[in-house]
């Protein structure tokens, strides 16, 4: 198996990108595929970082981006206040946070699996999450 400069194999190394993904830990990422870009020379280290990397900002845009559907209904809300009307939104916001608990559960689901798989160097097909990978690294 293929060592990285660190000495561990490739696999344990994306592994361990994949991890930092499932923990939530975006500085660790940041320095471990900046260490990768910079440094390793294997093609599927590379891909595998800078996955984890694009995987963990879509998630996080995409819980930030159904976080503001009761920001913009609360906002409706004070506009019917002000002319003395009535809004509701307690349903929209239990289904805010279903939302985001699946989004969630799927994000770590997702994450172990590709550290699972980036031991024997394998990977999980993401159709449009490889295609932006493969825009970045080639």
């Amino acid at each position: 198996m293929q060592k990285t400069k660190l000495g561990i194999t490739v696999g344990a190394f994306g592994a361990i990108t994949y991890l930092a993904g499932f923990f939530g830990g975006y500085l660790v990422a940041i320095v471990l595929i900046g260490y990768t870009l910079l440094f390793e020379e294997n093609i599927w280290l590379k891909r595998s970082t800078v996955k984890a990397i694009v995987l963990m900002t879509f998630f996080s845009v995409l819980t930030a981006v159904i976080n503001l559907i009761p920001d913009v209904a609360g906002f409706i809300g004070n506009i019917v206040l002000v002319f003395n009307g009535h809004f509701a939104m307690v349903k929209v916001s239990q289904i805010i946070t279903v939302l985001v608990s699946g989004i969630n559960i799927v994000e770590k689901v997702l994450f172990l699996g590709l550290g699972i798989k980036a031991l024997s160097q394998g990977t999980i097909v993401i159709p449009f999450i490889d295609k932006k990978v493969s825009q970045y690294i080639d």
